[in-house]
């Protein structure tokens, strides 16, 4: 455990966080007041969305993508059909 005053702590804020990582570290003020900084690290990237349950088949997605690229304008214009909303 480390411990640093104030302003210790303030002049090497970016040393104080990074020893966070791995053990406590704890800033005493003048007063005698005590503060414990604690790294908390996300469970999972903000990036990571849940999965969406659907019955389309690869060969649907694929129709899809080729009709999106064909540029028809018309849900059945390309002969997939299907005109389900999705």
């Amino acid at each position: 455990m480390k411990v640093y005053t104030y302003s210790e702590a303030r002049q090497k804020f970016s040393m104080v966080l990074d020893i966070a990582r791995s053990e406590d570290v704890i800033i005493k003020r003048r007063g005698g007041e005590t503060f414990r900084v604690i790294f908390n690290k996300s469970p999972k990237s903000p990036f990571d969305v849940a999965g969406i349950k659907t019955k389309a088949t690869t060969k649907d997605i694929l129709n899809a993508v080729r009709e999106s690229r064909a540029g028809c304008a018309e849900p059945n214009a390309c002969g997939s059909g299907r005109a389900e909303p999705l």
